[in-house]
Order: structure tokens, then C-alpha cells, then sequence
């Protein structure tokens, strides 16, 4: 289930903003796998408002956590390396690193539980109702 949690995400990017994994190399493996590993972690935290969704497409720590500061690290490193992929494979050049991560923060947006911190477009942080 959980797998399935991460995969529809990365799914659901790639359709948000018409891009897809072109070859599922061992780097996005490996990043899909860590973040299915961390997911119940990461849920864990976002309900107790220690982590947020940013708007740019990455968690952020809301409260000093020591659980949290490293788990934020991991979590944001394999979403780069996600990004980063999908860049590459779908020729996005310069600007494409910007439009994944706003896709991708869009898509976390949505997804966000009621309760879950999220950070609007101007940066002001808010409980999702």
C-alpha cells in the first residue's frame, strides 16, 4: 500500500505536468524505495505540524525535532533526485528544475491531509482544512 502511496505521487507528478520517467534507473529506484521506507515517519510528523510541505517541493522543518531534521534531509535529497531525473529524461533544460519542484509542491498541496502544514504561494504556512 504504502509502495503503491509513493509510486501514485511520482505518478501523479509526471501527470500534472506532462512529464514522465523515461528509464527507471537504479538512482530513482533506490530514491522510491527510501521514501516508501519513511513514508509512515513522514505522516507521523506532518500530523504533529513538526514538518510542512513548502512551496517549492520539498518538506520543510517546522519545529526543532532531532527525529525530524534528519528525516527532512533524506526525504528532500531523494525528491531532488527524482526531479533532477525527470529534468534530464524529458530534456526540460534550464528552467525545468523549477517547474518540476512547482508541479511537484502543487501535487503535495493536493494531496495533504487535513491538518497537514502547507506553504502558500507567498510563503505564509497554514493548516490544510
Amino acid at each position: 500500500m504504502i509502495m503503491s502511496l509513493v509510486l501514485s505521487t511520482a505518478t501523479a507528478l509526471c501527470f500534472a505536468a506532462d512529464y514522465d520517467y523515461k528509464t527507471m534507473t537504479p538512482d530513482i529506484e533506490k530514491a522510491l524505495k527510501n521514501r516508501q521506507a519513511r513514508y509512515q515517519q513522514l505522516q507521523r510528523l506532518k500530523q504533529e505540524g513538526v514538518i510542512g510541505e513548502n512551496n517549492k517541493g520539498y518538506v520543510t522543518e517546522l519545529k526543532n525535532d532531532a527525529s525530524a531534521t534528519a528525516l527532512t534531509a533524506d526525504e528532500n535529497r531523494d525528491r531532488r533526485v527524482l526531479y533532477e531525473a525527470l529534468v534530464e529524461q524529458n530534456k526540460l533544460g534550464s528552467t525545468g528544475l523549477l517547474e518540476v519542484q512547482k508541479a511537484f509542491a502543487e501535487v503535495q498541496k493536493e494531496k495533504a491531509g487535513a491538518g497537514d502544514m502547507i506553504q502558500g504561494s507567498s510563503g505564509d504556512w497554514k493548516k490544510k482544512s
